[in-house]
């Protein structure tokens, strides 16, 4: 491990010298500084693990100097020393950053303890520095981009742009499936609370009952089953974005603390009678006509109405079809990886086929179609014949590809038995010789032996 290197800054030279031995002898990397503006060029020059800062120097004081460390290298560790110390001087040491404040001549077993529980302080937050820049990074990777370049699609991108960083509120609306919580995602991550938490809540999933406990909390005791307290999600999100999905589904009695909640920027647990600070922004979305809610009184009009400062409406599938080709180049790519396929293109003709379809099921739905076609077709291009056998869901009478779509309601179950059919297709076509049959599909015979073994299959008697 590196030595810790400490900043020792002080006009009178004996006391250095002193520290620098004591230092020196627990350990340390020590060097020295005999006024502030040396001690901040050496500190511009290079960072120290920590600094020990005198308070009264000539020129610039100890105290100047850490306003100034305070301003521009914020997580720089100080410790203040001084032999003219006063509370109210330790007090204003410790807002502008300071870790402690020790008086002249310190205590040797004190000035140690306070040195090292400094340098542990400030390695665990530059460890917790790098944790969050490493999810950062990680969340920006895997962040999925708005598809499309149609007119509506660039105007949401560029409503996106504007409103992100500002602390609008945002109400989402379209229907199931057309990416209402990409756009909430993406205004998150490019608004100034992007390195603050973004929590979800969809408000359909939730029991009328467990709602509120649910957003706001609860505290230990307050029903029955609340054997424990229970942070909400409002408290969650503090200093960050919460996401309100299908908030058309939320009761009556939820949206007057939710709209008491964004009047007031507090809240207080369901059994409780604190008032609790949150700092918030609130983005909400739905697939219902809110306005006919309002006017059917499903829904508050005064909530509507805090709502949506900004409007974004994301259109379906089937009035933006000049951005289908585009999206199912894009799903085509992770979908094969994912699932260890050979990358496959899609013929023009296919993609006129997928742009006549209805698509009532949006993006989400030329997802999972997408992922069929990669499984089912043959070959390295998936054609207009493949789109015509597999794209849709009414199929003719006993084919057993489309008979499986009939059985399996849940996609994922007909996927595994598609693939299924598919490798005894393959490894029939090689005679059954799996180095031959992997490199056909596209994966090493390892991956190619585990999905045997997965769906049981076994070589046929000849």
């Amino acid at each position: 491990m590196a030595v810790p290197s400490i900043l020792v800054v002080d006009d009178e030279g004996s006391i250095r010298r002193t520290l620098r031995e004591i230092l020196e002898y627990e350990g340390f990397a020590v060097d020295e500084a005999e006024n502030g503006k040396e001690a901040l060029e050496k500190l511009t020059a290079s960072p120290y693990d920590l600094v020990l800062l005198d308070v009264k120097m000539p020129g610039m004081d100890g105290m100047e100097v850490l306003q100034t460390i305070s301003e521009k290298m914020p997580d720089q560790p100080v410790v203040m020393i001084s032999g003219h110390g006063t509370i109210e001087t330790a007090v204003e040491a410790t807002k502008l950053g300071a870790f402690d404040f020790i008086e002249k001549p310190p205590d040797l077993n004190r000035l140690l303890l306070t040195i090292r529980n400094a340098l542990d302080r400030g390695h665990l937050e530059a460890e917790n520095r790098r944790m969050r820049q490493t999810i950062a990074e990680k969340h920006d990777r895997e962040l999925i981009p708005i598809l499309g370049e149609s007119p509506a699609i660039n105007r949401i991108k560029e409503t996106i742009e504007r409103v992100a960083p500002t602390e609008a509120r945002v109400l989402i609306t379209g229907e199931p499936g057309t990416g209402k919580e990409l756009v909430a995602k993406w205004i998150h991550h490019l608004s100034n609370r992007s390195r603050g938490p973004m929590v979800e809540v969809n408000c359909a999933a939730i029991p009328g009952e467990l709602i509120e406990s649910e957003l706001f909390g609860h505290e230990k005791g307050s029903f029955t089953g609340a054997t424990k307290q229970r942070i909400g999600k409002f408290e969650q999100a503090h200093e960050g974005t919460l996401f309100l999905d299908e908030i058309g589904d939320m009761s009556l009695s939820a949206q007057a603390k939710v709209l008491r909640a964004l009047q007031e920027n507090k809240i207080s647990r369901v059994g409780g009678d604190r008032a609790i600070p949150v700092d918030v922004r609130v983005l909400a979305a739905t697939n219902k006509d809110l306005l006919e809610e309002i006017g059917e009184g499903r829904f508050r009009e005064d909530l509507y109405h805090r709502l949506s400062v900004i409007l974004i409406h994301v259109p379906p599938l089937r009035e933006r079809r000049e951005d289908i080709p585009l999206i199912a180049r894009h799903f085509s790519v992770h979908i094969a990886r994912r699932n260890g396929l050979g990358e496959k293109r899609f013929s023009e003709e296919a993609l006129e086929r997928l742009m006549r379809l209805e698509w009532r099921g949006n993006v989400r739905e030329l997802h999972n179609v997408v992922e069929r076609l990669l499984i089912l077709s043959e070959g390295e291009e998936v054609t207009a014949r493949d789109v015509d056998r597999f794209a849709q869901s009414g199929h003719a009478a006993g084919n057993p590809v489309e008979n499986l779509i009939d059985r399996y309601e849940e996609f994922s179950a007909f996927r595994d038995q598609a693939e299924k059919l598919f490798i005894e297709q393959k490894l029939r076509q090689h005679d059954w010789n799996i180095s031959r049959t992997a490199e056909a599909i596209g994966i090493q015979r390892s991956h190619l032996y585990n999905k045997m073994n997965k769906y049981e299959i076994e070589r046929e008697d000849r």
